[in-house]
């Protein structure tokens, strides 16, 4: 049950403007977070999916209004991709006014409608379990999607979730962002056999992409969540990434070729190389855009604590 994508040529195919507009909000509002972390600006921590935004573009107009989304510490780019809502992202991890959760959330838990993101690594998946239950039996054609790292399949949970999702034939479906490396230890000292072997133990169909190109990974894709609405079972998808950026602020432990080896894939080098007059302009607009947006949000008061958990 494992099919397999190959990797797309070195040059990527031509992005329609607004999905190469959404990759570079989010690549432009990680930067900003990375910057003002390092000014002093911010408090707490962050963990930015610099490398790893083409995931949540690609499978944007693949999802529904009624599909549930669950995100986790690595989700500025699920959350913008879901809502395309900077100010209030950026407020929520400053705790201005306006933000998301009234600034109870920070940079790692946030929820909205039908979306929400935690830090607490495998959390999701059976908790995404439950909601697909509810969604085959009231709201049949939607399903639940739950973002994850290749390091989060060390936790129990994990398959409790996916061992449900497979014997009760859920509309689940798990996104695996494979970077090969677990916060600082990389995948091959901690991850066993492989992500195809776990997902077929539970008779659970596996697509793996290896492209970095959003519209290779969006086709490969679209075939994939149809199943899950058509049929109501889950599935695994296992894309192979890049973590561009550091595990949080600063904190990366990677030898130097790997991190090259990394930015070397980098879908945004990539890009600019390919279609420079395109990316350009697109690239500026931009990077105005979200300096627009942190001075805005900068310049908030305070979020009210005492309002937080009103409706």
């Amino acid at each position: 049950m494992t099919a397999a994508v190959t990797a797309a040529p070195p040059a990527p195919s031509r992005l329609a403007d607004d999905d190469l507009d959404l990759l570079l909000l989010i690549r432009h509002f990680e930067l900003a977070l990375l910057d003002m972390f390092g000014r002093g600006e911010l408090h707490g921590t962050t963990h930015t999916c610099l490398g790893q935004e083409y995931v949540p573009v690609a499978l944007r107009p693949l999802l529904a209004d009624g599909d549930h989304v669950f995100s986790n510490h690595r989700g500025h780019g699920h959350y913008l991709a879901r809502f395309g809502d900077p100010h209030g992202l950026l407020a929520e991890v400053m705790g201005r006014q306006g933000a998301v959760c009234r600034g109870v959330g920070g940079s790692q838990h946030i929820l909205r409608d039908r979306y929400l993101s935690t830090g607490v690594q495998g959390e999701s998946v059976p908790v995404a379990a439950g909601v697909a239950l509810h969604l085959r039996r009231a709201e049949p054609g939607h399903l639940a999607l739950v973002h994850l790292g290749d390091g989060t399949w060390g936790e129990g949970a994990v398959y409790e979730g996916l061992n449900m999702a497979a014997l009760w034939r859920l509309p689940l479906l798990l996104v695996v962002e494979h970077n090969g490396i677990a916060q600082s230890t990389p995948t091959s000292a901690q991850l066993a056999g492989d992500l195809a072997g776990r997902a077929r133990a539970f008779g659970v169909a596996h697509t793996l992409v290896t492209s970095t190109d959003t519209n290779t990974v969006r086709a490969a894709l679209a075939p994939v969540l149809r199943r899950v609405r058509e049929r109501g079972t889950p599935a695994v998808v296992e894309l192979r990434t890049h973590r561009v950026g550091p595990h949080s602020k600063g904190d990366d432990t990677r030898r130097p070729e790997e991190i090259g080896y990394a930015r070397a894939q980098d879908w945004y080098a990539r890009y600019a190389r390919a279609y420079p007059e395109q990316f350009a302009a697109h690239d500026e607009r931009q990077r105005r855009h979200v300096a627009e947006v942190v001075r805005e949000v900068a310049g908030r008061p305070a979020s009210r604590w005492e309002e937080a958990g009103r409706g």
